[in-house]
């Protein structure tokens, strides 16, 4: 495993370094071929933000944004709220932690909007069985998606078998339900971030994801941009923590996310400047 990994993240290392040559934009610009962009579409065109078809008002920066709630002093008054602002402003989700997936599951039924989970948040230091557990029963009480924190000690240290076996029974907890990896890109090194990417696609992902928003640190445009040029245009990326405005969205969706996390959404869509922490 440790092997292929570096095989893969060397070939894309230099790949990006060809493309550093190239502007930002003409790479980004890449997404609007139309034989691409329709398989995107199909697999779920109203998530898909690119120079070409980036949204231009808050109703369209709203269905890309998952709402999110997971302090440690969430009340259910507070679940009961945030459900109600995702109904009324279309939001993709409503994002908690697992003591609260069930009560909105129930709160968002019949709803466009899904109610997803966080798994082995914030630290990802939990062992995976439990990391599997945590799912299952997730999904049992009607969480559409899970986002897991990968493992980032083993990360760093190099076990990569460890990490993609750590993904991959999230995944198979995970039932067919879409998987993000948060890899807490503030606490990684560039080649980590990229073998973080490369061994979550392997592992089944549906996403890769920048932040917790309780690591000290938070999405950046550079880091989305070379997650998206890591895993291409086969599985989504997440934007996470500290996206805050209506700009800070816009820019993370035209570096090349696809979906983003907040707890500042309703700032975000009418147009203010959100302070709210995860």
């Amino acid at each position: 495993m440790d092997a292929l990994v570096e095989s893969i993240a060397k070939k894309v290392r230099d790949e990006l370094q060809m493309a550093a040559v190239t502007p930002l934009a003409s790479v980004r610009g890449s997404w609007q071929d139309s034989t691409r962009l329709k398989g995107l579409m199909n697999a779920g065109a109203n998530r898909i933000g690119t120079d070409g078809t980036s949204p231009t008002g808050p109703t369209d920066v709203a269905r890309f944004i998952d709402h999110t709630l997971l302090k440690p002093t969430t009340t259910r008054e507070q679940i009961v709220r945030v459900c109600e602002e995702a109904r009324q402003h279309g939001f993709a989700s409503v994002c908690v932690n697992s003591t609260w997936i069930g009560l909105t599951a129930r709160l968002l039924d019949g709803c466009r909007t899904m109610p997803i989970c966080v798994v082995g948040f914030p630290l990802g230091a939990m062992a995976t069985r439990s990391k599997a557990l945590e799912t299952r029963e997730a999904i049992a009480d009607g969480a559409e998606e899970i986002d897991m924190v990968i493992n980032i000690g083993a990360l760093k240290g190099g076990d990569h078998d460890a990490v993609f076996q750590d993904i991959q029974a999230v995944v198979r907890a995970a039932q067919g339900r879409p998987v993000k990896v948060i890899l807490e890109t503030s606490m990684l090194e560039r080649d980590e971030k990229i073998v973080g990417c490369t061994l979550s696609k392997a592992a089944g992902a549906a996403f890769v994801k920048t932040s917790t928003g309780f690591g000290g640190g938070g999405a950046t445009a550079e880091d989305v941009a070379l997650m998206r040029a890591v895993v291409g245009p086969d599985i989504g990326v997440k934007a996470s923590g500290g996206v805050r405005s209506a700009e800070d969205a816009k820019a993370m969706l035209a570096a090349g996310a696809n979906r983003l996390g907040a707890s500042a959404s309703v700032a975000i869509v009418t147009g203010g400047k959100g302070t709210g922490a995860y």
